[in-house]
Formats: structure tokens, sequence, C-alpha cells
């Protein structure tokens, strides 16, 4: 059930509300307003009262009058629109960052000490600037109880928002902009905890530590696959999405299209690597290229590792 106090949970929430509920406001007495007036020169000037039509003369105060009027509340509106949006782009100094990646159709969330999640952990109280970097297409950062929202444009620079989260919980995240087929898919969730926790969270290296012990190279490569997205743009049953399957592709020949030239290609360590780092150099033939962008910087040699030890076992 809807709740506006759990909803107020940042520093946002009073400028949006405010300016959401006087132009609503503004709105309903309008729209109320004329409609009673209209019904009353309906039922006033009928032509039952009023058989034989009378020239009526204008009035310049009448005119001023309405012209005024609709005049100020809609600069009122503006300014009060304004005055929520402009503090949103003027991050402190001193906001912890946090590097958002969207691609089709997941976000992913670097922190400054390059610990990584598909989840947003943030501290309580404390300003965070989120960097937004778009993948692929234009995505949109929708935060619906923080009252933020951000196009999220591919190439843009200093493309960020930010806010203060102001209360403990857990609250929705997804993409607000039509990005492509599995656009819905783009969801996940903010958590907001103490300073201390958050810091201890942060800086803990131990699950990570246990993870990469009791996780195989294949089930490491399939988790990396998974939080990068690939999964969206290609299947593991031999379905065709927007890229080729990975089924049954190791050590198979391909036709693939390089510099505009068809050449046969055998699926090797190297081929994937390649299409990793340079997804544009081989286009395998029937696929369309552009659609998908390099991870170079962004997976080590190890992830890649994992990734193709995996790839190995979809037969």
């Amino acid at each position: 059930m809807y709740s506006s106090e759990a909803t107020q949970a940042s520093n946002f929430v009073q400028g949006v509300d405010q300016a959401f509920l006087i132009i609503l406001g503004i709105s309903f007495f309008f729209l109320i307003g004329l409609t009673v007036v209209m019904l009353v020169f309906v039922y006033k000037y009928n032509k039952k009262r009023h058989p034989k039509p009378t020239q009526i003369e204008g009035s310049v105060k009448l005119e001023l009058l309405w012209t005024i009027i609709p005049f100020a509340l809609t600069m009122l509106m503006f300014y009060i629109g304004w005055a929520g949006w402009k503090p949103m782009h003027n991050p402190p100094k001193d906001a912890m960052e946090v590097t958002v990646y969207g691609r089709m159709w997941n976000f992913s969330f670097e922190y400054e000490n390059g610990k990584r999640t598909d989840t947003l952990y943030l501290p309580k109280d404390k300003a965070v600037k989120l960097n937004l970097v778009a993948m692929d297409v234009l995505h949109s950062l929708y935060i619906p109880a923080f009252r933020v929202k951000q196009d999220m444009v591919p190439g843009k620079k200093d493309n960020f928002m930010w806010f203060e989260p102001q209360k403990e919980g857990e609250y929705e995240l997804f993409c607000a902009e039509y990005c492509g087929l599995q656009h819905s898919y783009m969801y996940t969730s903010v958590k907001v905890m103490e300073d201390s926790t958050f810091t201890n969270w942060l800086t803990d290296t131990t699950m990570v530590a246990s993870a990469a012990e009791v996780e195989s190279p294949t089930a490491t490569g399939r988790r990396i696959m998974q939080s990068i997205g690939c999964f969206a743009c290609h299947s593991i049953d031999g379905s065709k999405l927007v890229g080729p399957s990975f089924k049954g592709i190791w050590g198979e020949e391909q036709t693939v299209v390089t510099g505009g030239d068809e050449r046969e290609i055998v699926v090797d360590e190297e081929y994937i690597r390649r299409s990793i780092y340079d997804p544009n150099a081989d286009v395998v033939d029937g696929f369309n290229k552009g659609l998908m962008l390099s991870y170079e910087g962004q997976l080590s040699e190890d992830d890649i590792t994992n990734i193709i030890e995996y790839l190995k076992t979809l037969k």
C-alpha cells in the first residue's frame, strides 16, 4: 500500500511534491471553475431564454483580468518548478561518487574503490553523486521514492544526478525510457543503510574472497555474464535474439563479416577476447553491426578467462 511517509526518502522530496501539488491544485481550480462557468452560461444563455440573439460589447478590464491572472499563475508554476529543479544540478563537492552503467537491459554500480554490484547500496544522510554512463542506447534512471530521474545519453559527458538519502530502507530503481524489447528487465533496488554499516559493507572483501573460493570458473563466468547483461542479447538455448546464441558456439566455425568481407573463423579464446574488446571487428553473418559496445576497461583478464570457461560448457 502507498505511504507518503515511506516514500519521502531524500532531500528533494519536499520540493518536488510541493511543486506537483501546487500545479495540480491550480489545474483543478481552473478545471472546476471553467466547467462551472460553462454550465452556468449554457443554462443562462440557452435559446429558450434568449430566442433572439443580442450583441454583447467587450470589456477591456475583463480581457486584462483573464490575461494577467493566468500569466501570473503560469509564472508562479514556472518559478516553483525551477526552484525545485535548480538544486538538483548543484551537487556538493564532498559528495560520494558512484558510476552507474546502463545497458540493454540492466544497471550496474561501481564504487570509488572498484567494487561493483547490481544493487545500489548507499549511506543514509550523505550526499551521493551518480555519474551516469549509457553503454548502448538512451536509458533513464528513475528512483521514485527519491523524486529523481535523469536520462542516460550515450556519449554525453558530465551526465549525473545527485541526492541525499534520508531514510533507511529498500526502494525501487528502474529505467523510465523505453530502450528495447526487454526494457522492463531494467529493474533493481536502492538499499539505504546507516553510514557505519555502509562503510563496513563497502570495505568488506571477505564475501568476495569466499565466493571466489567456492565458485568454479564456470559458475563465476556465468555470474559475470549475468551481471553485465550478456544474456539480454545472447541466448543460451539456441534461440535468436539481438546477437547470436552462445549455445554450441565454442570450437565451431562461424561466418563473420570483417571489414566488409566474409570469412570463416573458429570460435576460440582469441575470437571471444576480440569480440569482447572490439565487438564490431568480426560481426557474425546475419546480425547487425554497432549494437554491442566494447567492454574494455570493465572486465579483467581473469573475468574473460572465466567467461570462456563457461562458454565451453554450452554444448
